[in-house]
Parts: C-alpha cells; structure tokens; sequence
C-alpha cells in the first residue's frame, strides 16, 4: 500500500477563540523538504503537551476524505474545511482508519515512521470549526485521523510517497481499535489482545489492561 502525500502542515502557537488558549491546530503547508525529527517537524508547535506532541505523537495524519464528511453534516462548513484545518502534518487521499493498521511502518522521503494510535477528539476541533458537536461527530464517525512515532529521522515533503514497508498486525486497524475502545462493554479479551499488539502507544497499552481488569472483574 502507498499513496502520495499530498500537502505536509506545520504551525506555531496561537490563541484559540474564545477563551484564547494557545494551541497548535493552526498549521500552513510547506513548499519544500522539511527536518522530521523523534518529536515533530521542524517549526511544529502544540500548546497542550501533556496531551498533544511528543515521541508517541511525533506526526498527525489526517485523511483528506474526512473533510467531506464534515462538509455533508455541515454544508455551511464547506468553504472552510479542508486539508490543514484539524492540526494534521500529512494530507493524503486514498488512506483511510480501514487500511492502517497499529504497528505499521511506513517509509516517507528518508524517514520511517509507525503507526502509534488513533487521534483521540477533542473540545478544541469545536473552537476550530466554530461548530459545536463537530468533535463529537468526528469520534462517533471515526474520522479521527492517527499518530506516528519517528524510527529514522531525516526529511519529508510534499509528493512524498508514504509506502507500506512493515505489518505486524495485520487485523488491527484502526477502525476497529476505535470501535472496540468506544464500546460500552467491550470483550476483555479482545482489549488484552489489543494491548498486546506491537507499536501500541504504551499509555494506551496500560490503559487497556486496566479497563480489561475492571471488565473481567466486573462481568455480569
């Protein structure tokens, strides 16, 4: 599997209406190659830390098809949605939650990248949007976009291919990590099996096992 990038995103800090908070959602394409190190690209910026950036979350991809979602539920949103909106680094089309699997390696200009998690929605994609329950949609739908963590640093840019280099877990995708993590209930073992796959954000991982524990404890 390979696709094209399409436009690649970074931004600094600026405020958020209404309330101002610095954040980082605000992102401009660049027109040339650019460094990717193990915590971003160079000139990339997220206001949040304790919730936003770092080695688990070095990459944001997002799906150019979900924009046309967002624009069917709201028309009104259509000439402002597009690549770049959400905060997301990679723009591509024909990849979607169906196709990427937890673990996968992807080669992208001299890098390699791996599939870390699920982008998790947020109250900021709201202020963004100025659209109250866009983030709720976004997680219910699940276009959500995902993270990469860096396992070889060097430069992207865009036209880049991003190609399919490693599978370890080849049932995993992330729609279906979505759909299980979103369940009410969920089957305990599927979570444990979940959290035992390789490439899994290790917070996520603990995350699991815990809710498994409780489930397992708790089952009627």
């Amino acid at each position: 599997m390979s696709v094209r990038v399409d436009q690649v995103f970074v931004g600094g800090l600026h405020p958020l209406a209404p309330e101002g908070q610095l954040t980082g959602i605000f992102k401009a394409p660049v027109s040339g190659p650019t460094a990717l190190g193990t915590t971003g690209l160079t000139g990339d910026r997220q206001g949040d830390p304790r919730h936003h950036g770092g080695a688990e979350k070095a990459l944001h991809h997002y799906p150019v098809e979900h924009y046309d979602a967002l624009a069917a539920r709201w028309p009104e949103l259509a000439p402002r949605v597009g690549p770049g909106v959400l905060g997301e680094n990679l723009s591509t089309r024909g990849m979607t939650e169906y196709d990427v699997c937890i673990g996968d390696v992807y080669a992208l200009g001299s890098c390699r990248i791996q599939v870390s998690q699920p982008r998790q929605p947020c109250w900021k994609i709201n202020h963004r949007l100025d659209t109250p329950g866009a983030s709720m949609f976004v997680a219910e739908t699940g276009i959500i976009g995902w993270y990469y963590r860096v396992l070889q640093t060097g430069q992207v840019a865009p036209g880049d291919v991003l190609e399919l280099v490693e599978r370890p877990t080849r049932w995993l995708t992330l729609a279906l990590y979505w759909t299980t993590v979103l369940a009410h209930r969920p089957d305990f073992g599927l979570l444990r099996k979940i959290a035992a796959a390789p490439g899994l954000a290790s917070d996520k991982v603990a995350r699991l096992q815990e809710r498994a524990t409780w489930l397992e404890q708790n089952a009627c």
